[in-house]
């Protein structure tokens, strides 16, 4: 049986507050203000052009958040925010909090989208604002390459000479799969803006010679091919059904005979009520996009068999789910 949730644990919840505070202190950059060294609040707040009582107000509940730590009247950066909030750190991740913070404002209409079933974005962050969109790539690259050998490896793709990356962003998994397989070559299809930053990283793993970049719309324009394999990484959840069906269609005739599709996405378990991170990012994507939505594995496999694939499967649950075209 479920435990019942505590009144606290409800209280907690509704708690809005301290994501507040932490996306203002990063949009403010006041990790990096205060460096390596403590500083008192009106130092602080002479450098970021701030009022010091209220910015004062900010640092002790930052100190209370376990992100800042304090020494008589003298801030100083926690051990966390040294390594992730401060920008000329390797690891820094504020970016990616940065576009929390842009989306705000979508959160705050919650109540009339699920009014009206209107979401109040407009366009996506790629889209409308790309420098900011590059950087949330950028953390998310990092954050991938821990996560993409494994993937690859995991995948079995040894045999297969071509990979399209389709939404590749700045290359992560091209990058992953193309170190893993020594005789693989990859193409990254995503939009121009996006491959600025592809083509960096490509040139840093030293893998020019293997990984192309293919610019354009994913929905209008020519995949290329044809491929031994695609992979589709966290595209489905921004589309709607319709243009979801198609793509797999387009996907499906750049393919070669006995190519395969790997889905990866955050998929909802049929219920609607699991995994809890997934049934929370639904939310997110409800309001933060126009026409997408997360879904079922079933939904995804529906799709696949429905543009002509064979052997359609869930390789690993509520994540990842597989199709061959036919020889």
């Amino acid at each position: 049986m479920p435990r019942e949730l505590p009144l606290a644990e409800i209280f907690q919840l509704g708690y809005y507050w301290e994501t507040k505070i932490l996306l203002t202190a990063v949009k403010l950059d006041l990790f990096s203000s205060l460096g390596g060294k403590a500083h008192t609040a009106p130092e602080v707040a002479e450098r970021m052009g701030a009022h010091p009582r209220a910015l004062e107000l900010l640092l002790n509940a930052l100190v209370a958040m376990r992100v800042l730590v304090k020494d008589g009247d003298r801030f100083a950066n926690a051990s966390v925010a040294r390594t992730h909030l401060v920008r000329t750190s390797p690891t820094y991740v504020g970016h990616l909090l940065l576009l929390h913070e842009a989306e705000w404002d979508h959160w705050g209409k919650l109540e009339e989208t699920i009014r009206t079933g209107r979401s109040p974005a407009r366009g996506h962050v790629f889209e409308t604002d790309p420098e900011l969109g590059a950087n949330v790539l950028a953390v998310l690259d990092r954050i991938g390459q821990q996560s993409g050998p494994a993937l690859a490896r995991r995948l079995e793709l040894t045999g297969a000479r071509s990979l399209l990356d389709l939404g590749g962003g700045v290359g992560t998994h091209a990058i992953a799969f193309c170190t893993v397989y020594p005789e693989l070559t990859a193409t990254v299809f995503d939009l121009p803006e996006t491959l600025t930053r592809a083509e960096q990283a490509v040139k840093e793993a030293g893998l020019e010679a293997r990984i192309a970049l293919r610019a354009g719309d994913f929905n209008r324009d020519p995949l290329g091919g044809p491929y031994d394999v695609a992979l589709m990484s966290d595209i489905l959840h921004y589309q709607g059904p319709d243009a979801n069906s198609a793509l797999l269609t387009k996907v499906y005739s750049c393919l070669a005979q006995g190519g395969r599709l790997i889905i990866k996405d955050r998929f909802l378990e049929p219920s609607g009520t699991s995994p809890a991170w997934v049934t929370a990012f639904a939310v997110h994507i409800l309001v933060n996009t126009e026409q997408g939505r997360c879904y079922t594995v079933a939904e995804a496999m529906r799709w696949m068999e429905q543009a002509g694939f064979k052997s359609v499967e869930e390789l690993e649950r509520t994540a990842v789910v597989q199709g061959v075209k036919p020889s």
